[in-house]
């Protein structure tokens, strides 16, 4: 099992480390532990997975993908990556609704940090979920579904790994489907809401060294017709793109409009590759929809502190939902990514004065990224606040799953 995280910037602090091969024993190890915790693909940047009691693997468990054609829905192991899914789902004349950028991560870990993909009528990854089963601090096997569970289920879905071992997740499905990508270059800063609303998937890209935008990756389905080449004022690309300038674009998945299963070209990238630029921070904040301009101008005064510490910095748009902890809760939202540069004593007050910078805006950050919000500010930021905390307290009263960072923004 690896003791640092993807990036390499957190090394895990547990006291042993585990790897069960059933669920059954699974279920023995969280009951006699004092604290636990689970590593997925370990692509969360702060210390939310981290813990100093025992760390656990799920990799060991059998790697389940059942399809229940009549409901339209797959049960999946928890562990298995989101990309080996989707090429099982794929085979079978299935989809799912979205992906993130990376097909590399974990389905349970992307899910519980309210991860996504983009697109305006794309909810993230979360909202495909119908049920969980999950290993609770006693070492029960709980299962908790949409259609019986209301409301509870909802506050369970973006569960940061505080209420339990998520062990099996059932999503709902799509018919497969195809989907053309197309890089255009070079936005004029007027046109980021009309690009972000143009296609199926969306995602815009800027170094913050101009007013305009280097890059927009639109995904849109096959059968829609390609945009011009001077779409929205900008010129389009000849040859394939990577995100982050210098790194190679065969890492990416296909562009120039060749038509591919939406497995892969919803992806940035391809799941054989290094994602990203894998030398890297990040950090991530959702912030109202309709308050893009606003949040782009209130950046700007401090884009020369930006810029330098920068790799590349991401927009896209995401549905509103009813998950308790999604960064989307009841909010259609703007999410302002931010890859930066792999060194944490010049990112870190970067990251500060932009939090500063968007605290008008009552920014919700991503759960697995880099973040100093102030506990109090997170708690006014989501209504559903102390009813996550009041289930916490209720279905983990020992603090088996606790950690720092869960103390911090979740006090006992």
């Amino acid at each position: 099992m690896p003791r640092r995280n993807w990036a390499g910037n957190v090394r895990y602090s547990a006291r042993r480390f585990h790897r069960p091969t059933s669920v059954d024993q699974l279920r023995r190890l969280v009951a006699a532990a004092e604290r636990v915790r689970v590593v997925g693909t370990g692509h969360s940047f702060n210390r939310l997975g981290d813990t100093d009691g025992d760390l656990v693997s799920l990799a060991g468990l059998p790697s389940e993908i059942t399809i229940d054609r009549d409901r339209r829905q797959v049960t999946v192991a928890a562990a298995l990556r989101y990309g080996d899914v989707a090429t099982r789902l794929h085979a079978e004349g299935y989809a799912l609704a979205n992906l993130a950028s990376l097909p590399h991560i974990s389905v349970a870990g992307a899910i519980a940090t309210g991860t996504h993909g983009s697109g305006e009528a794309n909810g993230n990854l979360g909202t495909s979920v119908a049920a969980l089963e999950l290993v609770t601090a006693d070492g029960d096997l709980l299962r908790v579904d949409r259609d019986i569970d209301g409301d509870t289920f909802a506050g369970m879905v973006v569960g940061l790994g505080a209420l339990g071992v998520v062990t099996r997740v059932t999503l709902d499905l799509l018919p497969t489907f195809e989907v053309r990508q197309y890089v255009q270059l070079d936005l004029p800063r007027e046109h980021v809401d009309a690009a972000l609303g143009s296609a199926y998937s969306v995602s815009l890209f800027t170094d913050w060294r101009t007013p305009r935008f280097n890059q927009v990756w639109r995904k849109q389905r096959a059968d829609e017709a390609a945009p011009s080449p001077d779409w929205l004022g900008t010129t389009a690309a000849d040859a394939p793109q990577h995100p982050v300038p210098g790194m190679p674009a065969q890492n990416c998945t296909p562009q120039l409009g060749v038509p591919g299963p939406w497995h892969e070209r919803l992806p940035h990238f391809q799941l054989g590759f290094t994602p990203s630029s894998g030398d890297e921070l990040q950090s991530e904040y959702h912030l109202p929809r309709a308050a893009a301009a606003q949040a782009l101008a209130a950046l700007d005064p401090i884009a020369h502190l930006i810029a330098p510490v920068l790799q590349i910095c991401e927009l896209r748009t995401v549905a509103a939902d009813r998950l308790w902890l999604s960064p989307n809760h009841d909010r259609d939202s703007l999410a302002v990514h931010f890859t930066w540069v792999d060194d944490p004593a010049v990112v870190l007050p970067v990251v500060a004065a932009v939090e500063e910078r968007l605290a008008p805006f009552q920014p919700r950050p991503h759960w697995g990224k880099v973040f100093a919000i102030d506990p109090a500010e997170v708690a006014a930021a989501y209504p559903r606040y102390a009813d996550f905390a009041a289930l916490l307290a209720h279905l983990d009263p020992r603090g088996v799953f606790r950690t720092e960072l869960l103390d911090r923004y979740f006090p006992r």
